[in-house]
């Protein structure tokens, strides 16, 4: 057994003296995978990685399988009468979403503790009906749904909190599918299921709250306010996979919610109405409105000096950048702004005129924070792709940008290769102008486009999309910092990737690392900083998010 009190010796300095240099036992498959006994911990100043295993069996799905899951009670219809082309076999199971849009297959969860340089602790499994059933519930994502299971520290540091679904493993289409109080007909899914937050502490003890929030697509992040008597979640996600227009139980169950944590087993919860505490219109920004809720598709988030963030980068509607919720309601009379000094945080849901929802939607009270991006997506050139972001001080913000994910022809690699803006963006504050600026993007041993290998996955072209199976690494999504003793921040971050894979949401990606002077503000003062790989998946895993350990030293101000 490992000694604790070594650990925390010997991870309270690992950061200060990290050469960033590869870890030859980190970067292939894991050592065993272990639930959680009576003498689990996680240890203070560790990490914790978010990692999905695949059930690889053919028997998930069958060869002919009309999809999505019973489509031809809905509204929204099935697809080709052909059915699934291929079976459950990874990786070429993720080809039938090319047949089904909707395509995915529930998997476990592991959160793996690992040392700030990248080696494996121990394991902790998420409650699922693959293992002894549990009296708390349990709780899977969506194997190939990639901005799942991001990982966030309570604001007190105290809980880990994340996001799945209350569903067994190895079921099709649940990241598609309805929640059971905002059911779309139109939804071309024809099942239901509950999504959930999770919580564990420095024990390893879950508990898990169900929302009817994301009715059609995915809760991709949780942040638990738990500080000054606060008992309430904040999360970020998107919804919606019908036609227009959504049923009011959907526009309400996008974005950014609020949802109060339950102590009930999953069996006694029966969760309400969804409660959103922000939301956003392009309209703020003086320019037409898009379709109800379609800007709303929020990724990332975090809380910083009492303020709370998200991030947006995906979707053809709205503005990809980064947004703050303002509860003032004076830092951005144009939509576009930086926060109140001493504004407080949401304590309560959105307050909304259910009359008008269907025609004006839920009234903003989020603005692009100053600097950033406020181009709509439909005209923005070039188009932004932010991730997770994370504040080292007041006046340095560093944001995960995760790439285009272009896999539209064998150009896959190059163009990946090429991009400027997919990687670790710095981002400095000017007092003058009262807004943020780019410093420069930390890209340097990323190995944007270059293709590598993976123990056992195929080689050559994948049949279903002609193009080639080697994944390669296109930018960077959930991430993490510190600052350290001696005047620089190190920062770990899970990649993105593209491929010829059917999904490239399935791709084994890695954990990588990188140290940053804090007060370098160019690109040439930081032309020797590089990426090191800590950790990579192997065959049939992905890696999601990435956090320090609940209850870690608070201490340490880059800890948010």
């Amino acid at each position: 057994m490992t000694n604790p009190l070594s650990v925390r010796l010997r991870c309270r300095h690992v950061v200060a003296s990290l050469a960033l240099t590869a870890l030859a036992a980190s970067t292939f498959a894991y050592a065993g995978d272990y639930s959680r006994g009576p003498d689990f911990h996680f240890w203070p100043g560790n990490l914790v990685v978010s990692r999905s295993v695949y059930d690889n069996k053919p028997s998930n799905v069958q060869v002919g399988t009309i999809l999505p899951v019973n489509c031809a009670a809905t509204t929204g219809g099935c697809g080709a009468a052909t059915g699934a082309p291929y079976d459950g076999t990874y990786p070429y199971v993720w080809n039938d979403v090319l047949y089904d849009a909707n395509f995915g297959i529930t998997s476990r969860i592991y959160l793996d503790q690992i040392t700030p340089n990248g080696w494996l602790l121990n394991s902790l499994e998420v409650p699922n009906s693959l293992l002894p059933a549990a009296m708390a519930g349990q709780l899977v994502t969506s194997f190939s749904s990639k901005s799942e299971i991001g990982l966030h520290l309570s604001l007190n540091r105290k809980y880990l909190t994340f996001m799945g679904y209350v569903a067994p493993v190895n079921a099709i289409d649940v990241s598609n599918s309805n929640t059971p109080g905002a059911v779309d007909p139109t939804n071309p899914v024809g099942q239901s299921f509950y999504r959930a937050i999770a919580t564990v502490d420095g024990r390893g003890r879950f508990s898990f709250t169900e929302t009817n929030a994301y009715s059609g697509n995915n809760g991709r992040a949780a942040i638990l306010n738990d500080r000054n008597g606060g008992n309430y979640f904040y999360t970020s996600g998107n919804a919606g996979n019908g036609s227009n227009p959504q049923p009011d139980g959907v526009i309400l169950g996008a974005g950014a919610q609020f949802v109060t944590p339950t102590s009930l087993p999953e069996l006694s919860q029966s969760p309400g109405a969804n409660t959103p505490v922000a939301s956003f219109s392009v309209a703020a920004l003086g320019q037409k409105a898009d379709k109800i809720g379609k800007d709303d598709n929020f990724r990332g988030m975090t809380v910083f000096n009492n303020v709370l963030y998200f991030t947006k980068g995906s979707g053809s509607n709205g503005v990809n950048t980064v947004y703050f919720v303002e509860t003032t309601g004076t830092a951005c009379p144009s939509g576009v702004g930086v926060p109140v000094a001493g504004a407080a945080l949401p304590s309560e849901p959105l307050s909304y005129n259910a009359a008008t929802l269907q025609t004006s939607g839920l009234p903003t009270n989020m603005c692009v924070l100053a600097g950033f991006p406020s181009t709509p997506n439909k005209s923005a050139n070039p188009l932004a792709f932010p991730f997770a972001l994370w504040f080292a001080d007041a006046n340095t913000l560093y944001v995960a940008d995760e790439g285009d994910g272009y896999t539209g022809g064998t150009d896959l690699y190059t163009h990946a290769a090429a991009q400027t803006t997919a990687g670790l963006q710095k981002w400095v504050f000017n007092a003058t102008t009262n807004s943020w600026t780019l410093a420069y993007t930390l890209q340097a041993g990323l190995g944007l486009g270059q293709a590598y290998s993976v123990r056992d996955y195929p080689t050559g072209t994948n049949p279903g999309t002609n193009l080639p199976w080697s994944p390669a690494t296109d930018g960077l999504r959930n991430l993490t910092g510190r600052v350290d003793s001696d005047g620089r921040v190190t920062i770990w971050a899970v990649t993105s990737t593209i491929s010829g894979n059917g999904d490239v949401g399935a791709d084994p990606n890695r954990l990588v690392a990188i140290r940053d002077e804090l007060k370098n503000v160019s690109a040439a003062g930081a032309s020797r900083e590089k990426f090191t790989t800590l950790r990579a998946a192997g065959f049939a895993e992905v890696l999601r998010g990435v956090s320090f350990t609940p209850d870690t030293d608070a201490g340490h101000s880059g800890l948010h």
